[in-house]
């Protein structure tokens, strides 16, 4: 009886963590990271800090499958990023660049201009998935929250 039990238990330890990892490889779609993102706007509108607060978290409502949503704000500062905390403690992010090793790319250059300019679209560049260092090209949809200088971003690996 004993062997079945722990038979039974090492099952059900694997399958739940096929699903989890099965659940973390489906890919996000375009639709996906243009609704999450507004609906982040939304939230920010709201309450700010509430919104920053559930932005940065890494298990909140705005990560899903392989994507999430991040805030910066027009002078380039990471205001909320649930992968990579550490991004939020620089004062700019203007002169980094992705992760590209032959042609690297500002990045946050091209976002802050964007969101400040046209107010929403997509930039590309190279930048690792969530659980990875290998970059990879990711397009993130760029949304400026109206009437802030706040802009939210969610993006698909290619």
């Amino acid at each position: 009886m004993k062997k079945i039990l722990t038979l039974f238990l090492v099952l059900l330890v694997l399958t739940i963590f096929n699903s989890i990892s099965f659940a973390s490889d489906e890919a996000a779609t375009v639709a996906e990271c243009i609704e999450m993102s507004k609906q982040a706007a939304e939230m920010i509108l709201q309450d700010k800090d509430a919104a920053l607060a559930e932005i940065s978290k890494k298990n909140g409502k705005f990560v899903w499958k392989d994507s999430y949503v991040f805030a910066m704000d027009l002078k380039g500062k990471m205001l909320a990023h649930p992968m990579m905390p550490g991004l939020m403690k620089m004062k700019s992010l203007l002169s980094t660049p992705d992760k590209n090793p032959k042609e690297p790319k500002m990045l946050f250059v091209d976002f802050v201009v964007l969101a400040g300019t046209k107010g929403e679209g997509w930039v590309d560049y190279m930048w690792p998935k969530p659980g990875s260092t290998t970059p990879m090209i990711k397009e993130t949809y760029i949304y400026r929250v109206p009437g802030t200088s706040i802009f939210v971003g969610a993006g698909i690996y290619r």
